[in-house]
């Protein structure tokens, strides 16, 4: 019978807002429900309080006080909290639908997981954990059943339902503990206590069961279990499946060392631990494939699993036995009884539920939940992982894709890293879950992508840059030299030369004519309008600077020109001419009857040069060649004759 149909909450209309279509899961606590919030239009789960304990005021406000804590972790690997309310009896709170399985339907499916996907979902269980201690709150219930894998690859968190605060009351009461007896930390059971490390122990019991398919410790009764994990360390994974690289042991033995000041201080730590150990395997260690392992499921005498979202610190599946508490004293007491093979046995007047009665009902519960649409209980057998074929052969990764029974699409492009013909990428990417027969896209490498230098002679500087952009290089430096033949402003070559094979980006020097050489005529001391005509006639081009100057030559004509006369330019190029505003007249110094020396230095400091003509060895000037007083050009030379 489909219990869903005596549920009264089905097709009901909560707070006004949540349309209740479907029951996901039901826990001791809580009722999930697929729900459509009609104000916003989308589907989420409805987690609903049993109204038999929202009559307790104590329980509805750990309820809300808990979904205030879990509404702090806004982390994309944390189903998210969106609402709080009630509705007459009614307490709920309203979250994120995930839509695909949990870790628990995996290992029931696949056992042991490969190295590769085990750490690809762990480090998004680290990163959701690590949000949540970093916000001072320990989970306390990790466990398969909490972690959700969705349709899409994505792995969340779920079930903050015994979430507390780090400086918060973290101990159990002192009859009970709580939480799933396979993960319990050995503080948990001993103490009562849970901190950020209890956390870590879990996620190594769970690394060690995806990695062997088994638990690490088992018993035909709770306490036998919490007496291993009191007095036993977690053995390592390379035990149980030979091969296993040491550095998933270590990982291991880290995680869930018994001494919780051995394990990292939190998850944080622990996920920078996992991706360093990760960075050190190679990918043959990554995906070794794992044994068909024990399925587990006799062993755990959690008898119901996880509800999924709907349990909480008092909810059965989370109790340690069927709902009811266990003295700690009793369980610390408990020395496991000799049975066959030495192994632990049940305890006196506990009848052994039997591996076929297990099994029966487990397949009976996710039977119930796939009929009820749930959430995170969907058909693991529907589902495999895409194979890891990074850097193989294009024929090998095919088959590998194929062989795993999915089909196997090649696309192609350049790689500057990975060897042609051997595969880039795959999307999805390897170890993530995707559906059977479903479609993995291979990306092939061409080798590294290159692009030819194109042919740029003759092509004018600015179209030969935009040709070299479009050819996915870049334009770098320009140097021009004089070419008969190549037009001017035209390129006469590239460095590198035209046809050269270079990664895109890369820079490529332009030579550019200068046009034919011609020579410079020289125009000082002809007229400026003589100059013009000549310079111009050869192809230059004439300017004239506004400013004159003095010089030697005569008014009106070129005093000096730019660049000078005698060297060689291109066409075009601009010749500067400065004209002469003829020579500067200065008033010549009197200096008869002056001393050579004295005669000499007057002279020159007036800007004449001096001729000295002698009558005898030493005297006084007694004449000179321009009287004092005379203007002459400044410059000019005057005679002095001594006596």
């Amino acid at each position: 019978m489909d219990t869903t149909l005596q549920d009264p909450l089905i097709g009901h209309m909560l707070d006004g807002r949540y349309r209740v279509e479907a029951r996901i899961a039901v826990g001791g606590m809580a009722t999930v429900y697929r729900a459509v919030d009609t104000r916003l239009d989308r589907v989420l789960a409805l987690k609903v309080m049993h109204p038999a304990l929202a009559v307790d005021a104590q329980f509805v406000a750990r309820f809300i006080r808990e979904a205030k804590s879990a509404a702090r972790l806004a982390h994309t690997n944390v189903v998210g909290v969106f609402d709080q309310g009630t509705d007459g009896g009614y307490v709920y709170l309203a979250m994120e639908y995930v839509a695909g399985c949990t870790l628990r339907d995996v290992l029931v499916r696949r056992r042991a997981l490969q190295p590769r996907a085990a750490l690809d979902i762990l480090e998004p269980v680290l990163a959701a954990l690590g949000a949540a201690h970093r916000a001072q709150l320990v989970h306390r219930d990790m466990k398969p059943e909490n972690v959700l894998i969705g349709d899409d690859g994505r792995v969340k968190v779920a079930d903050f339902g015994l979430v507390r605060a780090v400086d918060a009351q973290t101990s159990t009461s002192t009859t009970a503990v709580m939480g799933t007896v396979s993960y319990l930390a050995p503080e948990q059971i001993e103490h009562g206590t849970a901190d950020t490390t209890a956390d870590i122990y879990a996620c190594g019991v769970m690394l060690y069961e995806m990695l062997t398919g088994a638990k690490p410790h088992t018993g035909s009764t709770p306490a036998q279990v919490m007496y291993q994990h009191l007095h036993r360390d977690v053995p390592a994974p390379s035990a149980l499946v030979p091969g296993l690289a040491p550095g998933l042991d270590a990982l291991v033995a880290r995680a869930a060392a018994r001494d919780p000041r051995q394990r990292p201080a939190d998850a944080v730590g622990m996920l920078q631990e996992v991706r360093r150990a990760r960075a050190a395997l190679s990918d043959a260690e990554l995906d070794a494939v794992p044994p068909r392992a024990g399925d587990g499921s006799a062993d755990d005498v959690d008898p119901a699993g996880s509800s999924a979202g709907a349990g909480g610190p008092d909810d059965s599946p989370t109790t340690v036995l069927s709902g009811a508490a266990v003295d700690r004293t009793s369980v610390l007491a408990a020395e496991p009884l000799a049975g066959a093979g030495g192994g632990p046995t049940a305890a006196p007047g506990r009848p052994r539920r039997s591996r076929r009665s297990v099994l029966a009902l487990i397949g009976t519960v996710l039977l119930v939940l796939g009929v009820g649409t749930g959430v995170w209980y969907i058909n693991s057998g529907q589902f495999t992982h895409t194979p890891g074929v990074l850097r193989m052969p294009e024929a090998q990764a095919v088959t590998a894709v194929t062989d795993a029974g999915l089909r196997a699409q090649v696309t192609r492009e350049h790689s500057s890293t990975v060897p042609r013909g051997r595969v880039v990428e795959t999307d999805p990417v390897p170890g993530a879950r995707i559906r059977g027969n479903s479609t993995v896209t291979l990306t092939v490498s061409r080798g590294p992508d290159v692009v030819k230098v194109p042919r740029l002679t003759g092509v004018p500087l600015a179209e030969a840059r935009k040709r070299l952009k479009q050819a996915g290089l870049e334009p770098a430096t320009v140097k021009r030299e004089f070419h008969d033949e190549v037009e001017q402003g035209a390129v006469v070559r590239t460095d590198p030369r035209a046809g050269v094979e270079r990664r895109p980006g890369s820079a490529v020097s332009l030579v550019v004519s200068k046009g034919e050489e011609l020579d410079l005529p020289d125009v000082v001391g002809v007229k400026e309008a003589t100059a013009r005509e000549e310079l111009e006639g050869t192809g230059f081009e004439v300017r004239v600077a506004s400013r004159q100057v003095h010089s030697e030559r005569p008014a009106g004509t070129v005093a000096r020109m730019s660049p000078k006369a005698g060297g060689t330019g291109a066409r075009g190029d601009t010749v500067t001419l400065t004209l002469s505003k003829g020579p500067e007249m200065v008033a010549v110094p009197d200096v008869i009857g002056a001393e050579e020396d004295e005669a000499v230095r007057t002279m020159e400091a007036a800007g004449f040069e001096v001729k000295v003509r002698r009558v005898f060895f030493t005297g006084e000037v007694f004449n000179q060649s321009v009287d004092g007083g005379e203007r002459a050009p400044k410059g000019s030379t005057i005679t002095l004759w001594i006596r």
